[in-house]
């Protein structure tokens, strides 16, 4: 990966983290195990992304639906989140990582809310890779949270509705100062988005991968890396690859 020049590598990329279950239940484990291998899958990507010079690394690490989930898979990864931030934080941030997290945080228990906010508040001055943990995220949810935002703007006569833009709506969804995703890489083999990030991957290169995510290891990183720069891009337009100049 060595030879890839910066062009070659994408600025943003986004990932589904799937199949932690599945590769527990295939080895006769607990799920929380699953999830817990998971976890080691995490800290690998977030260094193999910074080596690999990507910008800012997204992860899907808890929906807004997975609330539905039984109450004792919640819990452990309720637990799971607590015990990474307490023990990587400082790793994190040791090595310039700075930390954002999207997502709904009204009504999270008064232990998750402050760790997150821990996190970005410790990181925020960091310049390397910024890594986007969605927590209690949901893109419907994302979006008519920033509809309901715009709309009080409107009612309280600051905002008419024709200065309403795709601009002005993406200054005010989660992830504003956050440029758009140029690949959403979703692990496991399951082919859909499942409410992630749907306004900001509009134009998103998408890739699926057979491995289950705690199978995810720098070679299938890299190796998506490569498949994403072998893509045309147009945005609607004339083209546009992502190969290196001069290639």
């Amino acid at each position: 990966m060595q030879d890839f020049a910066p062009t070659n590598v994408p600025a943003h990329v986004a990932i589904i983290m799937d199949g932690n279950g599945r590769w527990a239940n295939a080895r006769g484990l607990p799920r929380t195990m699953g999830h817990r291998k998971g976890v080691e899958a995490v800290r690998g990507a977030v260094k193999t992304a910074a080596e690999l010079g990507i910008g800012y690394l997204t992860l899907f690490a808890f929906s807004s639906e997975n609330w539905s989930r039984p109450e004792d898979e919640v819990s452990d990864l309720m637990g799971l989140l607590k015990a990474f931030i307490r023990r990587d934080l400082a790793d994190l941030h040791r090595e310039n990582v700075r930390i954002r997290v999207i997502g709904d945080r009204a009504n999270l228990s008064s232990d998750i809310l402050p760790l997150l906010i821990e996190a970005e508040e410790t990181t925020i001055a960091n310049t390397g890779i910024t890594l986007v943990i969605a927590f209690n995220y949901g893109a419907r949810d994302e979006l008519a949270r920033a509809m309901r935002r715009l709309g009080e703007e409107i009612a309280a006569g600051r905002l008419c509705p024709e200065d309403i833009t795709a601009d002005r709506i993406t200054a005010v969804l989660d992830t504003a100062g956050i440029p758009d995703p140029d690949l959403i890489l979703r692990t496991s083999g399951e082919e859909r988005l499942s409410n992630f990030l749907l306004w900001q991957g509009a134009y998103s290169e998408l890739l699926f991968v057979p491995e289950l995510w705690p199978d995810f290891t720098r070679e299938t990183f890299v190796a998506a890396i490569e498949k994403y720069a072998s893509r045309e891009r147009r945005f609607g337009g004339l083209l546009q690859r992502t190969l290196a100049v001069g290639s």
